[in-house]
């Protein structure tokens, strides 16, 4: 009972309010989505992940580990979405949709305040949330905008379109001058920090003003894909992770933070990807929400079960 409080109270209270926040806001003034969309896709994402990346302590062993078990992950994960993309026939926009709704999960604003929760705030398990947080945010950033936009534009029109992604360059940018020891210019530090606290305050407004411009309805409610969605997501998702990491041999306090990673709701950058490029905004807004609600029980299950 004490996990389940802490989560509903440290994670899942605090995204609800931000939400709200934007729904009211949508409700009583009409903003602009696209602006909010292009503000975090070019603004506060490439911050939040070049800060982190610059300043979180991470070994090469760790990278390698990590990586292999996200590549692994992602592969069966992508797999198992098609599988409902081909079960529910699902044509169009909504196979990019239902497939995002799935592989890209919360590893920021609700990974890594889990991650401190969850692990006391050992820094070994925040170099491996990092980690993941990065793979979840270049993912997005490529693969991403080819799945919303695949069935409508040509290859070329797609690969310019993610070459125009500040967070591609933020990755490498990051690593070299944190390889070579290059410290930041204080004009430029104050600045990103900014930036960086802003992403997930403008990301979470985002999801609510999306939410508050639908119109409500048990028919506007996309029920049996949506819970397909979040039972791929926070129930296949930490069941897989936990094959993995045993089929691989991470054992220890990687495996069990690479399971907690893995178990988290839908990430919000599925909502900015179908804000953005107007590719089922209903669907992924309501993945988003409803996986966050059912995540109240399933990740405390795998915490218990984990015995952390």
């Amino acid at each position: 009972m004490t996990v389940l409080w802490s989560i509903l109270w440290n994670n899942v209270l605090p995204l609800s309010v931000m939400i709200a926040f934007g729904v009211t806001l949508q409700r009583a003034f009409s903003l602009d989505i696209k602006t909010l969309s292009k503000l975090n896709f070019y603004l506060f994402s490439p911050a939040i992940i070049f800060k982190l990346l610059y300043t979180t302590d991470i070994s090469l062993q760790v990278v390698g580990e990590v990586l292999l078990f996200f590549t692994v992950f992602m592969g069966l994960m992508f797999g198992a979405a098609q599988a409902v993309v081909a079960l529910r026939g699902h044509k169009g926009g909504m196979v990019g949709a239902m497939r995002n709704s799935v592989l890209f999960y919360n590893s920021a604003n609700y990974g890594i305040p889990l991650n401190q929760l969850v692990f006391a705030g050992n820094p070994f398990t925040l170099s491996v949330q990092v980690l993941i947080m990065m793979m979840q945010s270049l993912v997005p950033n490529t693969y991403g905008i080819y799945s919303v936009n695949a069935h409508r534009s040509s290859g070329p029109l797609v690969l310019r379109t993610i070459a125009r992604q500040p967070v591609i360059y933020a990755i490498p940018l990051a690593f070299l001058m944190r390889g070579y020891s290059i410290p930041l210019p204080g004009f430029m530090s104050t600045p990103l920090d900014y930036l960086a606290d802003a992403f997930i305050g403008t990301a979470l407004i985002t999801l609510g003003v999306q939410l508050g411009s639908m119109k409500w309805s048990w028919r506007s409610l996309m029920l049996r894909d949506v819970l397909l969605s979040s039972g791929l997501r926070l129930i296949l998702g930490p069941l897989l992770a936990a094959l993995i990491v045993w089929a691989i041999g991470i054992d220890g306090l990687m495996a069990k933070a690479l399971i907690v990673s893995s178990a988290v709701p839908t990430s919000l950058s599925s909502v900015l990807l179908a804000v953005e490029f107007d590719n089922e905004p209903e669907f992924a807004s309501q993945s988003v929400l409803v996986s966050t609600v059912l995540s109240i029980l399933t990740v405390t299950f795998v915490i218990y079960v984990l015995n952390i």
